[in-house]
């Protein structure tokens, strides 16, 4: 009977406590600078958060005097919430609203590096990612109060200080592709190129990874600019294609990584068979042949080998070349005695 009366009491003590606790509101803390921890309630700080929202939402609609005027209400109405944080964040939200991107850039860097912890942190680096796209899309930039100049190095600078400073949060990562993109997109492909290595070095594995390895033989194949420049771009697009498709064999038939492997050895080959040629208009018909046979051994099935064939074909006893000797004797024959 104790026992049972005991078990009672327990339950009864446990149904108190819990009712206890949910009467007490929760409570956040707040510091203000210079001063003691403040308490704040969750209610209260969700207000205070969405009043900020709605701040967000009139500088993005370019309404900087209501920006300063609901700035000036939401001190009034959460005065234990609204700190230095606050002021600082605002004062470049109305450098963003005013077109003062720039400015605004530096103004959210300065709040990022004094305020860390603040509920506004993420939201500062939004804005610092959306001028960097547009920096990096085209936008141009002041120069000497006169010139005006398409913005994409300094938007390049401002998301990899966006990526340095988020790291492995979802942002770090786009502001590092946001950067690749960019360069490809512009036809910068070398300047893609190490962008992408940079990103591969740095997130190995997954998607990111995965995205990185088959954009670094994309670039290296887009940089080759044809049979009379150097072919390292080709070599090297090649390898990355084959060590994705050894890598990620499932998704090699989505990208086509055979056809792309099967152009460049087209591009090799006919890189190589040029070659050949170059030697024999010159009149050195050894290495001339060398190529040839490299060709017509390497790429057997390769257009490139099929005219390799044909010119190794043509200076064999009774091919082209020596017909075309014939003639030339004959007719310089005809002008001695005729």
């Amino acid at each position: 009977m104790f026992r049972y009366k005991m078990r009672f009491v327990i339950a009864s003590a446990l149904i108190s406590l819990l009712l206890a606790l949910s009467i007490v509101p929760a409570k956040t803390w707040h510091l203000e600078k210079g001063q003691d921890w403040k308490a704040v309630s969750d209610k209260g700080e969700d207000k205070y958060l969405s009043a900020v929202a709605e701040i967000k939402k009139l500088v993005d609609t370019g309404k900087c005097q209501a920006v300063r005027e609901s700035f000036e209400q939401l001190k009034k109405d959460f005065p234990e919430i609204a700190g230095p944080d606050l002021e600082a964040f605002i004062k470049a939200e109305l450098l963003f609203c005013e077109g003062e991107f720039t400015k605004a850039v530096r103004s959210y860097g300065k709040f990022l590096d004094e305020f860390p912890g603040s509920e506004l942190y993420e939201a500062a680096l939004g804005r610092q990612f959306a001028i960097g796209t547009a920096f990096l899309a085209g936008q141009k930039i002041p120069v000497l109060g006169v010139f005006k100049m398409r913005g994409y190095s300094h938007g390049k600078k401002i998301m990899e200080r966006i990526s340095d400073r988020a790291g492995e949060v979802p942002i770090g990562k786009k502001a590092a592709l946001a950067i690749a993109k960019s360069h490809e997109k512009r036809g910068k492909f070398n300047e893609a190129y190490h962008q992408w290595s940079q990103v591969s070095s740095r997130w190995p594995t997954g998607r990111m990874g995965k995205d990185a390895l088959l954009a670094m033989g994309r670039c290296k194949h887009a940089a080759y600019k044809g049979e009379r420049y150097d072919s390292s771009n080709l070599i090297s697009a090649k390898s990355y294609y084959e060590d994705f498709k050894l890598r990620y064999s499932k998704d090699a038939e989505k990208f086509e990584i055979d056809k792309r492997l099967e152009l460049i050895n087209e591009q090799i080959a006919y890189k190589r068979f040029s070659t050949g040629e170059y030697y024999q208009k010159t009149g050195s018909e050894q290495p001339a042949n060398l190529y040839y046979q490299m060709v017509v051994d390497n790429w057997p099935n390769s257009t490139a080998a099929k005219m390799a064939r044909a010119a190794i074909s043509d200076k064999k006893p009774g091919g082209k070349e020596e017909k075309k000797w014939q003639e030339s004797v004959i007719e310089k024959l005809e002008e001695l005695f005729l």
